[in-house]
């Protein structure tokens, strides 16, 4: 009937290997994918592309968990789905990694190399790491159609994003313009907001306080400080805060000018106020710059500009301004009329008219600098300033900002849309929607132009002649407008360098307009997803049935500008919608100690490593339980724990039926209890059951995995394993084969195969092994793997709010039971005289009335009596916190001290204990105290322990009478008989032979109670000897303050005991 199940070192990596295995050479994947390929019901997700650059690491695994979970769900629902996987394909990302392998360092070896090379290359990277990553994303247990995973390199994408542009070209929104942009000297290309949101570092760069001399003014200068002095070789003008103070302060032979704020901090060493003017009185001052004298400079006249934004906080309340070298200056500087000064060529380097500087690397020149003008008698002073500063989010340099000239989309005439749209989508966390509003309410026009090779080729043509430019949005449309070089590029994908052969005619001169060098901002390739794969473009009734997606999910830190942004800004320009309905986000991953993982620092884990060393199961519940909206840190222990505390305890509860029904013979099919005719436990567990089913069902469709886990957490470990089959284990034990004991396995059977149906989208491998023995063996008729069942529906019928009502109040009664016993310091195998129940519901005393036996056994007593006054038991003596009250009350404090002692001190403590105020009038004067304020005792009554928890209080009898010290005794060696049998390695089911040596109580006990030992150790025999002379294994036991030694010898099975 079934197979015996292992419960030591049990190698889950192994068992789901096997499993995986099992699903693809039995088409099981596939079966899934088209289980419900009639069905009415449709469930539309969209995949965010996995970048396919390396292999996975962990924290892709926690996104592809909940991708794949809430698919399952649903396909165990009936709905139809398209199981569609996403592999991200074009960018920077790709291009460095490749320029790594080659021992590229620049543009230039790439274009020596030769363009079409290179894209080629980058094409074979994205296809070998989409490969590696579908295996990986198989041994998550990820089913998905793997061979219609759609790629953003396709045609289609390409083409489908050209239609985008098309359509924001007809609205009059593309335009081509020159601005300061963030720009990585490395990539030789700029970076658009989102993109430089990703890299931000903690980072210290040389600071400089510098001298500006005024014009017509000896030894008087402007003091200004920089963080980027490579900057000062561009400087045309200083701003100020006309509405600030500024202070002319004499410093040994010079006067300086700064805000009088920043005094304080910027200048060190004494100095005399010589006057004070407002910020309005310097604009238009005249000055020396630091760098006059370079020859780039010959015709720039510095000058004092005001500015709003100035802050004095840090600083000097001056600021350097140099608009070929920052964002913020060059709006300055087309609002003044400055200058522009752009001194970095595409890669860093400065370039000609910066005399001794030209040729030099703007990494590089800092310190050069700094000594250049302390030589010039221009540096006041220096010193490292921490701060966070923009880095390649790709290769990791610093970025340095420069004019440049780019293609941008407009966001304005379109931004309240997809602020509305943004709206339409329900956000998990609920922050999400004001995250993603702050973005689009603050964001500049869209930076859709890279100077790089493997990408989105940008469709737009434009004339060298007179600058007229057009967007093409078709193959169609390009070949019809096509004018020459459409033979050399037909065949070809849409990139560089063979789109770049087409020529059009300008249809403002007449002149052969080209394609502009530029490719597009990767996420313009992700965004367009739910348009090239839902057949927008040539199947619109398709899209329609798809489109909006009900579901997409993501890391959410940097997706609001990103993804989720180009996805609800291409689908408000197209359809003036949100592109779907619910957007789940989750947080970052971590290592243990909450660090951010890195292979330079050592702690990054790599998924192959997690998968075979932890078991993916493992790693799905982990992520599963977490909360979404909370950074996971993740490592070995978190995983060994997760292994403990919920994998072991529903494999146990598993292997325990299926040892003991193959033990017992037992055939599920061949056996009928009738619900009423079960115990009251049997009823319970299965009545939990369905409230467990309905919880779950109603939390996993509100796209919450973690209440739903724990929901299924909570009833294994404590309702099941630590309950229900605790608490029956002598009912499978038993010889008999009764109709008690076929009420037990139906029980349990039913339990655990629907947890095998409930659990197999968060856990699919430790399922489906459940499912094969539990039910493919019984009924070989039976769907082929539990991914092919029905999630359960609660039956009705078995739901009994009563009966889960009185356990509960029973589980509480007990759970004080424990903790008055362990208050006492007597353990739970001691048996000890009574217990008494003081309850102040009368449906707790009706409870525990009802299931009086369950709590006796549970706590070891041998009668309940129920008492009408708790403070019989348990009284609370209430005095001030004197730490907290005496500051606080002074001379009051011995009036409240006699307050104290006319008050009902029970009731004011159990007010306290259960977090409430308490008004008290001192001297007239009322006054309100918290259970901070004071501290409870509690005291016992003499020869009980007592615990209590609001309404409900439990208090044991102390009182060990020497037969009860007995039974004690024996437990405990019942205790220990059982650790020698696990350490000798026998099964649940072999019988045995004891051969013990215990003295005094012990050996008294032991032969007190031979026959409830031999029983509950399946010993067929029990007798006092030598046990070092025996064969077998020996032991020497240690339990309490008690040893014994005892010898254990193999008899036979428990099977033939029965016959």
């Amino acid at each position: 009937m079934f197979e015996p199940v292992p419960t030591k070192d049990i190698d889950f990596p192994a068992l789901e290997r096997a499993v995986l295995r099992w699903w693809y050479e039995h088409g099981i994947v596939q079966k899934y994918l088209t289980r419900n390929a009639q069905s009415s019901k449709r469930y539309s997700f969209m995949d965010g592309p996995i970048t396919a650059n390396n292999p996975m690491g962990v924290h892709h695994a926690w996104g592809r968990t909940y991708k794949d979970f809430y698919q399952r769900f649903y396909t165990m629902l009936g709905y139809r789905q398209r199981y569609q996987n996403g592999f991200d394909c074009q960018g920077l990302w790709v291009e460095v990694e490749v320029e790594r392998e080659l021992g590229f360092t620049s543009k230039r070896d790439i274009e020596a190399y030769g363009i079409d090379r290179f894209v080629e290359k980058c094409k074979e990277r994205v296809f070998t790491y989409s490969a590696i990553q579908t295996e990986q994303s198989k041994r998550l247990g990820y089913f998905m159609d793997w061979d219609n995973s759609y790629y953003t390199l396709s045609d289609e994408n390409n083409y489908a994003i050209w239609h985008f542009l098309k359509v924001c070209h007809q609205n009059g929104w593309i335009y081509h313009g020159y601005d300061v942009m963030p720009w990585c000297p490395r990539c030789a290309t700029g970076l658009s907001e989102m993109e430089v949101s990703e890299g931000y570092k903690e980072i210290t760069h040389l600071s400089l306080y510098v001298r500006f001399p005024l014009e017509g003014r000896e030894r008087e200068a402007l003091l200004v400080w920089t963080t980027t002095p490579w900057t000062l070789t561009a400087n045309v003008a200083t701003a100020v805060h006309p509405d600030l103070t500024y202070v002319r302060v004499r410093q040994n032979d010079e006067i300086l000018i700064l805000a009088e704020e920043a005094a304080r901090h910027a200048l060190r060493g004494p100095y005399e106020v010589l006057g004070y003017l407002k910020g309005s009185d310097l604009v238009g001052l005249r000055y020396r710059g630091p760098y006059d004298h370079l020859p780039i400079n010959a015709q720039v006249e510095h000058r004092i500009i005001p500015w709003d934004a100035v802050d004095p906080s840090e600083g000097t309340g001056l600021v350097h301004i140099a608009p070929g070298c920052g964002r913020e200056d060059y709006q300055l500087g087309k609002e003044h009329g400055l200058a522009v000064i752009a001194p970095l060529t595409e890669d860093g380097y400065y370039v000609e008219g910066f005399d001794w500087l030209t040729g030099k690397h703007v990494h590089s020149v800092a310190e050069t600098i700094a000594q250049d003008l302390a030589q010039r008698g221009l540096l006041y002073r220096r010193e490292p300033y921490l701060h966070r500063y923009p880095t390649c989010w790709r290769c990791g340099t610093e970025l340095v900002f420069r004019l440049v000239d780019e293609w941008f989309i407009a966001v304005d005439p379109w931004r309240e849309k997809v602020m509305e749209a943004a709206r339409q989508v329900r956000w998990i966390p609920e922050f999400g929607l004001e995250r993603e509003l702050d973005w689009l309410r603050n964001m500049d026009d869209w930076m859709i132009s890279k100077k790089r090779y493997w990408g989105l080729a940008l469709p737009i043509w434009q004339c060298g002649e007179c600058g007229w430019f057009d967007v093409i949005g078709s193959e169609e449309e390009l070949r019809e407008r096509a004018v020459e070089g459409w033979e050399r590029f037909e065949g070809h994908t849409p990139h560089r360098p063979w789109i770049d052969a087409v020529k059009i005619r300008c249809e403002q001169c007449g002149s052969i307009a080209s394609r502009i060098p530029d490719v597009g901002n990767p996420w313009l390739d992700a965004g367009i997803v739910p348009f090239s794969t839902l057949r927008y473009r040539h199947d619109r009734a398709y899209w329609q049935e798809w489109f909006p997606v009900d579901f997409i999910t993501e890391s959410f830190p940097g997706q609001f500008r990103n993804w989720f942004y180009s996805l609800l800004a291409q689908s408000t320009v197209l359809t003036g919608q949100a592109p779907m309905k619910t957007c789940l986000g989750f947080a970052l991953l971590r290592d243990e100690k909450g660090e951010e993982m890195h292979k330079s620092k050592g702690n990054a884990i790599w998924f192959d490593e997690a998968a075979e060393r932890a078991g993916v199961d493992v790693m799905r519940w982990l992520y599963l339980k977490h909360n979404p909206a909370q950074n996971l840190n993740f490592g070995w222990r978190l995983l060994d724990e997760v292994r403990r505390t919920f994998l072991l305890p529903l494999w146990n509860s598993y292997a325990f039926f299926a040892n003991y029904a193959r033990l017992d013979g037992f055939h599920p099919a061949q056996h009928d209890v009738p619900l009423g005719e079960r115990t009251l436990l049997d009823r319970w567990i299965l009545a939990r059951l369905q409230q467990v089913i309905a919880t779950v069902r109603e939390r996993i469709q509100d796209y919450d995995s973690m209440n739903a886990a724990r929901a299924l957490q909570d009833f294994v470990v404590e309702d099941l394993s630590n309950w229900y089959i605790r608490r029956n284990r002598r009912r499978f034990w038993k010889t008999e084969s009764d109709q008690d004991k076929a009420a037990a396995y139906l029980t349990l059977y039913e339990v655990l195969v629907t947890l095998t149906k409930l659990l197999a989208p968060f856990i699919p491998f430790t399922t489906e092994l459940m499912y094969q023995n539990l039910v493919r063996r019984v009924d070989p008729q039976a769907p082929e793997s539990v991914h092919l069942t029905d999630y359960p529906e609660a039956d009705l019928t078995k739901l009994d709010d009563e009966l889960v009502a009185d356990m509960n109040w029973l589980l509480r009664a007990v759970e004080l039971g424990r903790a008055a016993r362990n208050k006492a310091s007597i353990k739970v195998r001691q048996p000890l005289p009574r217990a008494v129940v003081a309850a102040r519901d009368p449906a707790a005393r009706r409870a525990i009335e009802r299931l009086v036996d369950q709590f006796m056994d549970e706590l070891n007593v041998k009668a309940v009596e129920f008492a009408d006054r708790p403070e019989d038991y348990l009284s609370y003596r209430v005095k001030p916190n004197l730490p907290v009250l005496g500051p606080r009350l002074g001379p009051k404090l011995p009036v409240l001290q006699r307050a104290l002692a006319g008050i009902d001190q029970n009731a004011l403590a159990r007010q306290l204990r259960a977090g409430r105020s308490v008004t008290l009038t001192l001297d007239g004067e009322e006054l309100e105290f918290g259970s901070d304020d004071f501290l409870v005792e509690s005291v016992d009554r003499p020869g009980f322990a007592a615990f209590e928890d609001r309404d409900l209080l439990v208090a044991v009898d102390l009182t060990i009478t020497p037969e009860l010290r007995l039974e004690g005794l024996a437990r405990d060696f019942i205790r220990g008989v059982q650790e020698a049998r696990k350490n000798a390695g026998f099964e649940i089911d072999e019988t045995i032979e004891i051969v013990y040596r215990a003295e005094g109580e012990l050996a008294a006990a032991v032969e007190r109670f031979a026959d409830s030992i031999k029983h509950e150790t399946l010993a067929v025999d029990l007798r006092a000897g030598e046990p070092e002379r025996e064969d077998g294994h020996v032991e020497e036991v240690k339990v309490g303050r008690e040893r014994f030694v005892v010898a254990l010898r193999r008899v036979g099975r428990l099977a033939e005991a029965r016959r």
